[in-house]
C-alpha cells in the first residue's frame, strides 16, 4: 500500500518513514507549509494556483535554490505522496496532497 492509497487506512510504517523522511530537509517542510496557501506565498500563476498548485519556477525563486534542486525537493515531496502534480501544458503544477497529509498526522497521532 502507498500513502497515495486508501484515505481511511493508516499508514505502513516505511511509508511514514519515507513521508517523514521528506519533511526533514527545511527547504521541503517550508514549500510545504506555504503550498497551504499558494496563492499569499507565490508569485502570481498562469493557472489558479489554488486549484492547480505552483510551478516549479516559482518554488525555486522562493526557496532562492536552483532549478535543478527545487526539482529534486519536489521530486522527494511527490514520492512520499505529499504533493500532487497537475500538467498544463509543457508546466508541472505542484498542489499540497491534503488526504495524504490528514494520513500522515492520522498515523503519527496513533503511533506516538
Amino acid at each position: 500500500m502507498s500513502i497515495h492509497e486508501d484515505t481511511k487506512a493508516e499508514l505502513p510504517q516505511d511509508d511514514m518513514l519515507v513521508a517523514l523522511r521528506a519533511l526533514s530537509n527545511p527547504h521541503r517542510l517550508a514549500i510545504l507549509q506555504w503550498l497551504r496557501d499558494p496563492v499569499s506565498n507565490f508569485e502570481e500563476q498562469k493557472v489558479d494556483a489554488t486549484h492547480f498548485g505552483v510551478c516549479v519556477s516559482s518554488i525555486r525563486k522562493r526557496c532562492e535554490i536552483s532549478q535543478s534542486t527545487a526539482s529534486q525537493f519536489m521530486a522527494t515531496l511527490a514520492d512520499a505522496g505529499l504533493v500532487q502534480t497537475t500538467r498544463v501544458g509543457q508546466w508541472t503544477y505542484f498542489a499540497r496532497n491534503e488526504d495524504a497529509i490528514e494520513r500522515l498526522k492520522a498515523t503519527l497521532d496513533s503511533a506516538l
